[in-house]
């Protein structure tokens, strides 16, 4: 009886990263027989496990014959330690980030389609000449248009990478656009042709960077190589797909133009609406000014902290690349100061290694921040801002805040440098409790993703400052 006991017992067990674990047994002629591989399966909602099963015999099973097929696709599309080694919204943002880029091959097909129709392929009175010099404009445009882009948003990007991520993709499918009507107004082709191009060049810079800011934030175990490298061959596939398709879609809309246009915008929305969801599927831990606003402003109104997944549900996709005119962080102290009295107003009552200008007539903020300001003070230099911005709002507010709101309505503006000193001493006692709160709810404290300029200064007139 004790022998059948133990035959029943493993002796070992072994599991394959979070996979279900299989246990070893000792068969009646001494040999070790482990069960058979179960498969865990993640979707949406959660994940269940399939309890492996006894090999019927004596027959031990191996990890290459008896893991099911589909793990071996896994293992070829899907990062090594999936899903422990990328973010909880990996598999959701990669399904619609895959329907998206079915959609905009099949798009992309109709519009090399037309560009082709349009630099006269098929057409025995077409000028090879003109049609090279045509190619070469186009190309030479784009190039040129990376490279301004590059320059004059390419340190915005990583700011706002959801909104710059679903402003390339409506951007591509402009320029997919542009090329199908190309044809259609010969006389304004090269044109055409050459925005277009310009656009897509755009695409490539905004899109690519995004791209790897999101790959940052889906690698958990420092594999970016490995995540990046997994979703090139997700997009290979798809593509691959797309174009077998596109084999099939083109004979049948070449010589309908009124269905082909049809079929591009019916692609079109599919290719958005993905676009949209793989985009709201994503929750990034680290604050922006757009995530800040959001959780401050239901701090003051409500005294909690929202989380990640909050926040990023309620964080605007539309306008939210759109630099804020209201808060600065990182001005040159030139700017604020032209006198000794300025400086001396402005540097009063900032104990912190920052010092704020607020403009009331134009709602703007302007800080300037130390040499010895950190991570921590850039958040509270941004929440200070934020907080002033909140003074002239509606809602409710906490009670200093409240009290602060009617000096400003009521108060001159020569006044401003007053309330700035006040809300100094109401943010010792509030930024603890917020921070505190956005560390509890899973945000990481110790980085942004706030838009700072590279400017810093030193004072002298300001009394011992702190370090955060």
């Amino acid at each position: 009886m004790a022998d059948a006991t133990n035959l029943n017992r493993p002796l070992c067990c072994e599991q394959f990263g979070s996979g279900a674990a299989r246990g070893c047994f000792a068969a009646a002629d001494g040999s070790l027989q482990w069960e058979a591989w179960g498969w865990r399966w993640w979707d949406f909602s959660g994940a269940f496990t399939v309890k492996p099963q006894r090999l019927a015999g004596g027959a031990g099973g191996a990890l290459g014959t008896a893991s099911p097929p589909l793990s071996s696709l896994i293992a070829v599309f899907l990062p090594q330690g999936f899903p422990d080694s990328v973010s909880p919204d990996y598999l959701p943002y990669q399904l619609w980030d895959s329907v998206q880029a079915f959609a905009s091959s099949l798009s992309g097909s109709l519009a090399t389609h037309a560009v082709l129709l349009g630099i006269g392929v098929g057409n025995a009175k077409a000028s090879v000449s003109a049609a090279t010099a045509t190619w070469l404009v186009k190309d030479s445009t784009g190039m040129l248009g990376r490279i301004i882009f590059a320059w004059w948003k390419g340190s915005k990007l990583d700011c706002n990478a959801k909104q710059w991520r679903l402003f390339a993709d409506i951007l591509n499918d402009v320029a997919m656009f542009l090329e199908i009507m190309a044809p259609i107004y010969p006389i304004f082709f090269t044109i055409t042709i050459c925005t277009s191009n310009l656009a897509k060049c755009i695409v490539s810079v905004a899109g690519g960077a995004t791209r790897a800011a999101l790959t940052m934030h889906q690698a958990r175990r420092n594999n970016m190589a490995d995540v990046s490298a997994k979703d090139s061959s997700q997009e290979t596939l798809v593509n691959l797909a797309g174009l077998l398709v596109s084999l099939l879609m083109l004979p049948l809309v070449s010589d309908c133009p009124g269905f082909s246009l049809g079929c591009f915008f019916f692609l079109t929305a599919l290719h958005i609406y993905a676009n949209y969801r793989a985009v709201r599927a994503l929750v990034i831990e680290t604050l922006n000014e757009g995530r800040l606003r959001l959780v401050l402003k239901h701090f003051l109104q409500r005294g909690e902290v929202l989380g990640p997944t909050s926040a990023n549900q309620m964080e605007p996709l539309w306008t939210g690349f759109w630099p804020s005119q209201s808060l600065s962080l990182g001005v040159p102290l030139h700017r604020l100061t032209s006198s000794v009295f300025d400086l001396q107003q402005l540097v009063e009552g900032h104990q912190e290694p920052y010092l704020l200008h607020w403009d009331l007539s134009q709602n703007q903020v302007q800080v300037v921040l130390s040499q010895m300001a950190g991570p921590e003070t850039i958040l509270r230099a941004a929440t200070h801002g934020l907080v002033l911005e909140a003074l002239q709002g509606d809602g409710p507010l906490p009670r200093g805040l409240e009290e602060l709101r009617n000096q400003v309505r009521a108060g001159p503006e020569k006044d401003n440098w007053v309330i700035v000193r006040d809300t100094h001493q109401v943010l010792d006692k509030l930024f603890p409790k917020f921070l505190k709160g956005l560390q509890d709810a899973g945000w990481k404290t110790e980085k942004h993703q706030l838009e700072v300029d590279e400017w810093r200064a030193t004072w002298l007139l300001s009394t011992e400052k702190k370090v955060l």
